[in-house]
């Protein structure tokens, strides 16, 4: 999994990597263009699976540099993955 690859020491070098599950909800509502656009650092990969079976279909929620982000429904989720963004933004500022 990509997420796993960059876990060791922070090793995003400045970027954040939005994972989402392409049968999440968050998907229906094109995360991906949302986030690129709001947070030119951001990058957002659509995967087939996260291996968090069934939790996609549950609700809403993404991984963001291998951080597992989630919201009872997609307004709160989207705030929650904002708050992280910018959460992993301040650490390289």
């Amino acid at each position: 999994m990509f997420s796993i690859a960059y876990k060791e020491g922070r090793g995003y070098n400045g970027i954040v990597i939005v994972e989402i599950c392409e049968s999440n909800l968050l998907q229906t509502i094109e995360a991906e263009h949302l986030f690129e656009s709001e947070y030119p650092e951001v990058s957002v990969l659509v995967s087939d699976c996260l291996s968090f079976c069934g939790l996609c279909r549950l609700k809403p929620y993404a991984l963001v540099n291998g951080r597992r982000i989630k919201g009872t429904d997609i307004d709160e989720c989207l705030a929650n993955i904002r708050t992280a963004i910018e959460e992993e933004l301040s650490i390289y500022q």
